[in-house]
């Protein structure tokens, strides 16, 4: 099954683990999809964007309009949410130009620490 991860990570310490990545030629055998802050994370996947998520899991390439379908919602709506995780880079675009989410999984991770 191919998961993704997402997680709040300082964008500092993702360039230096891509920098050791390159220079070793090991990195993560799980892909990774980072958020500078927990609230960021929260901003781009909120509910209704996280519901889209479950419907594309798995589902291959689809058009914003079979997207909203399957969620039941309206397309402008549904395209404007695609349209934000298509810019964080959460989603891609296919060939075709159908939107898709190539993971059958979805892993969040970050850590609450006392301030």
């Amino acid at each position: 099954m191919k998961t993704v991860i997402l997680e709040v990570k300082d964008p500092a310490v993702v360039m230096a683990e891509v920098a050791q990545a390159w220079k070793t030629g090991r990195g993560s055998r799980t892909d990774r999809i980072a958020f500078a802050s927990p609230e960021l994370l929260w901003k781009v996947l909120t509910a209704k964007r996280w519901e889209l998520l479950k419907v594309l899991c798995g589902a291959g390439p689809l058009s914003v309009r079979e997207a909203a379908r399957r969620v039941g919602r309206d397309v402008k709506a549904v395209h404007s949410d695609l349209t934000a995780l298509l810019s964080a880079g959460v989603l891609t675009r296919s060939v075709s130009g159908q939107v898709e989410f190539p993971y059958e999984a979805v892993k969040v991770e970050f850590m609450l620490q006392a301030a």
